[in-house]
């Protein structure tokens, strides 16, 4: 089962550079969307459903704004939009498809990096998030949450951590909540289960400003995070950069279940 996590920063640019013929090459059973910046009425049909998978997604109310997607090779049982949480659900942050035993979420958590409100929110939508990864955990089923968590959880997750440790995305609070969501509560992050070690290779993250892109000046904060079955399932991942549909880079994870 490939699983592929990817933040769009707007599914139209990202479709406008050769989004779709790549998928289809990926033949990945779920891909996992963040940041579509766009309504239903902005949506094509390629986008709404891409030749052999089913689309869902959940619309921030604000336009080109946020929102999450998820496609699928096959239908899932069941799909939940939102957290129940009215303020986080206006933005488009969680879809969770259902598949028999097995949820697959899409997730984009807030960034604080505008200044000290949005850093506020986004500090609001972890504590309450923190109950509902407790649920998904203790609920006996197998999951896997992707998503751009807009957090850097160890120094080796980016190049400049030492100018990063007073700014949104690697502040000690942010860092101790991933921790305390691997240590205590016991998920899994996928990727670091099968590369413990790698720095300059695991980024997904670019800056637009100066030359990030290009000095691989980068940031780790997508993931695919699992329970502990599934994700001792994860046989190989892989962050592909040979092309740029965003400014965020494809995350893939194969199962082997």
């Amino acid at each position: 089962m490939r699983i592929i996590s990817l933040n769009l920063n707007g599914i139209r640019s990202a479709t406008t550079k050769g989004l779709f013929p790549w998928l289809e090459k990926q033949d990945a059973d779920i891909i996992c969307m963040q940041e579509l910046k766009a309504q239903a009425p902005d949506m094509t049909r390629e986008m709404l459903q891409p030749d052999g998978l089913y689309g869902y997604f959940h619309y921030a109310e604000k336009k080109g704004y946020s929102g999450v997607g998820i496609y699928s090779k096959r239908q899932p049982d069941a799909i939940i939009e939102g957290l129940g949480m009215p303020d986080i659900d206006a933005e488009g942050r969680y879809i969770e498809a259902q598949y028999g035993n097995l949820s697959v979420v899409s997730l984009y958590l807030p960034s604080g990096s505008s200044g000290e409100e949005r850093q506020t929110v986004k500090f609001s939508v972890m504590e309450r998030f923190l109950p509902r990864l407790m649920e998904l955990k203790a609920s006996g089923r197998e999951v896997v949450i992707c998503g751009d968590w807009n957090i850097a959880h160890c120094e080796i997750d980016l190049k400049n951590w030492r100018g990063n440790r007073k700014n949104s995305g690697f502040l000690p609070e942010e860092r101790a909540w991933m921790t305390r969501i691997f240590s205590e509560l016991g998920w899994i992050d996928v990727y670091r289960r099968l590369h413990p070690d790698t720095t300059d290779e695991c980024y997904t993250w670019w800056s637009n400003r100066g030359q990030a892109w290009a000095k691989n000046v980068g940031w780790r904060i997508d993931y695919q995070v699992a329970t502990p079955t599934i994700a001792g399932k994860a046989v190989s991942t892989s962050i592909y950069k040979t092309e740029r549909f965003s400014d965020h880079a494809p995350l893939i994870v194969d199962y082997d279940l």
